[in-house]
């Protein structure tokens, strides 16, 4: 037993036998070795004890048998149990290279008010071997807006902050590393180190690769956090809709199970607890009739006519916002931030909406966009051949580099920043990464058809 060590480091582990050794051979081969290491197998059924027990005799580690408690509350078990100044978690599939917590806690150490420090970090497959490098932001010189969390294993915490902040909220069943980010970003400094100091094995039995639970429990911790310390924006949504035929249907108005396009994204907008008005703005006298007898009654709901020069393709919709201001200004409704919705994003739906509510505010952004990372390769052609642009084959990934696809047709922007530059798009601008299904759009009869038998199986 180690009576005062600078640093607690826990092992989580559940059915991880054919990796727990070395992960757990990773800490105590470091060069700093003012450490406990606590390891807390969390109900396994394969051989993970037997290695476990090796190790139980060991001066630096303390053993932790429980059933099936799950992530957050397995952090907080840790974090009370920890007598180190700093605390990190190590995942039993991944490793730790010999200078990390050396390197980690000099920097912790140098600076009181640093509440957080993470690295960069290696892939590696299944038996280990290195597949590539992420290289995040450099944070004393590149990073203002916090937006892209740490890596939520071997994060290396200061006690004490975390105790303070109440530890990890047990509610969420993943996404710990999300959790205690928002958290330390708001009331502590974070930094980085620009060095590789771990191994994040992929396996394909990752807890990480379940992407829909990943975006779900996000939502949910922004929301929780913003509903517990800020007041959200008054936001103005503004649906524009269009004529837009596919074939002989006109796109907005075509009906499936009972529900128009147009009618299926006015009510996600009016089903968002972030919204406080939703305006309708066509050039169309159908889709006007229709929208009146669709929602004449909804307080919530306002419908404008716009000028047929504001619906053109390839118009910026900055003279439909500014119209929709004014008629709201005009009936002394007053806003501090604005959203268009896009239509043409059929299962984008009123949690994604307030999500990119909440990460205005979270962020203190000027304005947010929903997003798809996009990790294909792209190429441009220089008049010799074709060319992989942003060096995307290379062995390391950098965060710097890494594409994203504008889709699900959110845009949100605080009306400062709106007034300030003439459209919502400047700048500091977060995002949302919304799932696969809220990224589908219909731009073509393809499209078209691909929707149509999505909603009929629904």
């Amino acid at each position: 037993m180690v009576l005062n060590p600078l640093i607690t480091v826990y092992i989580t582990n559940h059915n991880y036998d054919a990796y727990l050794k070395q992960s757990i051979e990773s800490v105590l081969h470091q060069s700093f070795q003012n450490f406990e290491l606590l390891i807390i197998d969390d109900g396994s059924t394969d051989n993970s004890k037997d290695i476990i027990e090796q190790y139980r005799a060991h001066e630096k580690i303390s053993v932790i048998y429980q059933q099936n408690k799950g992530l957050n509350i397995t952090n907080n078990i840790a974090m009370r149990a920890a007598k180190g100044k700093y605390l990190m978690r190590l995942d039993a599939d991944d490793f730790l290279e010999k200078e990390a917590l050396a390197e980690m806690s000099d920097v912790l150490e140098s600076d009181d008010e640093l509440g957080l420090i993470f690295p960069d970090y290696y892939y590696v497959d299944a038996e280990g071997n290195r597949t590539g490098i992420e290289k995040r932001h450099n944070f004393e010189k590149e990073v203002s807006l916090y937006d892209q969390p740490a890596h939520g294993a071997c994060t290396m915490i200061r006690l004490e902050f975390l105790r303070n902040l109440g530890g990890y909220n047990e509610s969420f069943t993943c996404q710990d590393g999300y959790d205690l980010w928002i958290k330390f970003i708001t009331h502590h400094k974070v930094s980085n180190i620009n060095i590789p100091l771990f191994s994040y094995r992929r396996h394909g039995q990752n807890l990480t690769t379940n992407e829909d639970k990943i975006l779900k429990t996000r939502k949910q911790i922004k929301s929780a956090f913003v509903d517990e310390h800020f007041k959200s924006p008054a936001t103005l949504a503004i649906i524009p809709v269009r004529n837009t035929f596919i074939g002989n249907i006109n796109l907005p108005l075509f009906e499936i199970n009972g529900k128009s396009l147009i009618e299926q994204k006015v009510e996600s907008a009016l089903e968002s607890k972030k919204l406080k008005r939703v305006i309708i703005s066509s050039a169309d006298e159908e889709i006007l009739g229709y929208i009146t007898n669709k929602f004449r009654d909804k307080n919530k709901v306002g419908i404008i006519q716009r000028p047929k020069a504001f619906a053109e393709k390839n118009q910026s919709l900055n003279d439909t916002i500014k119209q929709a201001l004014q008629f709201e200004l005009e009936n002394d409704r007053a806003y501090e931030a604005i959203m268009t919705l896009a239509i043409e994003y059929p299962f984008l739906n009123a949690e994604t909406i307030d999500e990119a509510v909440d990460t205005l505010t979270l962020f203190k952004s000027d304005a947010v966009l929903s997003v798809r990372p996009d990790n294909r390769l792209y190429y441009q052609h220089n008049g010799k051949s074709l060319n992989p642009i942003l060096n995307q084959e290379k062995f390391t990934k950098l965060e710097r580099e890494a594409l994203y696809k504008g889709v699900g047709g959110i845009v949100l922007s605080t009306m400062d920043n709106f007034h300030k530059h003439g459209n919502m798009s400047e700048g500091r601008i977060s995002h949302v990464v919304v799932d696969q299904k809220s990224a589908f759009g219909i731009f073509s009869s393809f499209d078209f058809e691909i929707y149509q038998n999505l909603r009929k199986s629904l």
